[in-house]
């Protein structure tokens, strides 16, 4: 499912094994997912995602305090808690936005 929010696109899919599965996981700047999923686990579809381009951002998303470990994955890789309100994860990936931005300039 495609879903256009302002400037963003978002992709939701069932599960890890479906995003691993896309053909066209290269062009998405972000992976927004919860550390616990049915099948592979949120950490290594982290850890499998940013193999691949370790340049890539992640927000791994958890219902625990999640702090340590994260660079062990990828130098993009931050934690946010499931209870954040929605101000702390539009912050979140606004900085992950300004990251992408001052990259491609």
């Amino acid at each position: 499912m495609c879903i256009e929010a302002g400037h963003r696109e978002i992709v939701a899919l069932p599960n890890a094994e479906a995003a691993l599965a896309r053909d066209d996981r290269a062009r998405f700047d972000v992976l927004v997912t919860d550390i616990s999923l049915p099948g592979i686990s949120g950490v290594d579809l982290a850890r499998q995602w940013v193999a691949d381009d370790p340049s890539r951002h992640v927000l791994l998303l958890s219902g625990y305090e999640f702090r340590h470990g994260l660079e062990a994955i990828g130098p993009n890789v931050r934690a946010l808690l499931k209870s954040a309100e929605p101000e702390e994860l539009e912050a979140a990936l606004l900085g992950i936005e300004d990251v992408l931005s001052a990259r491609a300039s």
